[in-house]
């Protein structure tokens, strides 16, 4: 492996890290095994990220990053607020199904540092894009709705249905039919979603 410049260094070791948990998932990591992949010395990640939870914390305010823009791109130029969150739930878990390893580590309060501001400032700012579309929807259909509860249940449902794709795919295998590709089923749900927000 060629040796990295230092300044691509803290880039190679989150690129280092999310091999490490695409293969082995949260419980396989570790600083050394990032460290041995990225091929620096094994004092380089806390060098740069302090210890695992920081290392992890800079994953999970990637992913919030990309989330919002992602997000954002999917629901410009839609002036209905109906389909526009449609756009940003299969924007969601489209998000999930390209960077697995980056959303299992976006909501491990149990590994995040909680006091990092950079990460505080993305997940509100990934959040606020869902809680402006749910927003418009209030003004544009429902003077009623209440826009936070809303905004957990979506988050939910679509945070849900990446976490039992799986299933969900096993158990139409076994009818013998064959399961929706997760952005039509996100699509699906959001659908079904709006019925009672509306």
């Amino acid at each position: 492996m060629p040796p990295y410049h230092h300044g691509d260094l803290p880039n190679a070791l989150k690129a280092a890290a999310i091999e490490v948990i695409t293969e082995k998932g949260v419980a396989g990591f570790s600083l050394r095994e990032v460290a041995r992949r990225a091929g620096v010395s094994h004092a380089a990640p806390a060098h740069h990220f302090g210890d695992s939870s920081g290392l992890i914390t800079a994953l999970a305010t990637d992913a919030f990053v990309h989330l919002r823009a992602t997000m954002l791109a999917a629901r410009e130029g839609i002036d209905d607020p109906a389909e526009a969150m449609v756009a940003v739930g299969r924007a969601y878990v489209e998000v999930g199904l390209e960077h697995p390893a980056h959303c299992e580590v976006m909501f491990r309060h149990d590994l995040i540092d909680h006091d990092d501001h950079a990460y505080e400032a993305t997940s509100m700012a990934a959040h606020a894009v869902l809680e402006g579309t749910l927003a418009e929807l209030r003004d544009a259909y429902n003077p009623d709705l209440d826009v936070a509860a809303a905004a957990t249940h979506c988050w939910a449902t679509m945070q849900g249905l990446l976490v039992l794709y799986p299933s969900i795919t096993g158990v139409a295998e076994h009818r013998g039919e064959t399961a929706l590709p997760l952005g039509d089923l996100a699509e699906q749900m959001a659908r079904l979603t709006l019925r009672g927000l509306v």
